[in-house]
């Protein structure tokens, strides 16, 4: 005797129109967790960028400063990086920097430069024209690398005449180079009994210096 196969249940059918309509609330609602998500993250990533720019500047410019440091031991004469506002008629105050040769064993003076004794090794550059946003300046407000406030925001603090010499012996004159993008803050040291450099970064938060 054959036996009788139970009926399969049919699925509940649903009101026409309600798979569309949650899809489409479902589209509404992703877009617009997307866009709140994105205004969200703009800021944190341009803060991330700023500060990935600024400290390759500071690299940059550490590098700049120990290459002219070997120049000067291997052809036992003076190299120097000097400073000058890159556009005198400009109020941005911002520098360019080139690295000059010494040119009769006294060292790289400003005269000797003026009368062509003292030579260009390296033409002149901005950072900014590498790292744009990125200047010599320190944050107004900020304490200095020592730990000073009211300092001013000049950003080339090497002395009145805005040279940075590196010695044949290895030594250098000392001074501090401040490097700002939008937000961030970092500085190159340079240590004149070993012409050693150093980069540093600004913790606004807390107002001290760590090293890089």
């Amino acid at each position: 005797m054959s036996r009788v196969q139970p009926r399969a249940r049919r699925p509940a059918c649903r009101a026409p129109g309600n798979s569309a309509g949650a899809s489409l609330l479902e589209m509404v609602f992703a877009a617009s967790l997307a866009a709140t998500v994105a205004v969200i993250g703009v800021p944190a990533m341009t803060n991330a960028i700023d500060e990935w720019r600024t400290a390759a500047a500071a690299r940059y410019l550490a590098g700049r400063l120990g290459s002219a440091r070997l120049d000067a031991v291997r052809h036992s004469r003076a190299t120097a990086l000097r400073f000058e506002l890159s556009d005198s008629s400009s109020s941005d105050g911002d520098y360019a920097f080139a690295s000059i040769a010494d040119g009769n064993g006294n060292g790289v003076r400003t005269a000797d430069i003026r009368d062509g004794i003292d030579t260009v090794a390296v033409a002149a550059e901005r950072l900014r024209d590498k790292f744009p946003s990125v200047r010599f300046e320190l944050t107004s407000g900020a304490t200095d690398a020592d730990g000073s406030t009211g300092t001013g925001t000049d950003g080339v603090r090497i002395g009145s005449s805005q040279i940075l010499t590196m010695s044949a012996d290895g030594t250098s004159s000392s001074g501090t180079l401040y490097i700002r993008g939008r937000r961030a803050q970092y500085a190159v040291r340079v240590l004149g009994v070993t012409g050693r450099t150093r980069v540093l970064q600004y913790l606004a938060g807390n107002g001290t210096w760590i090293n890089r």
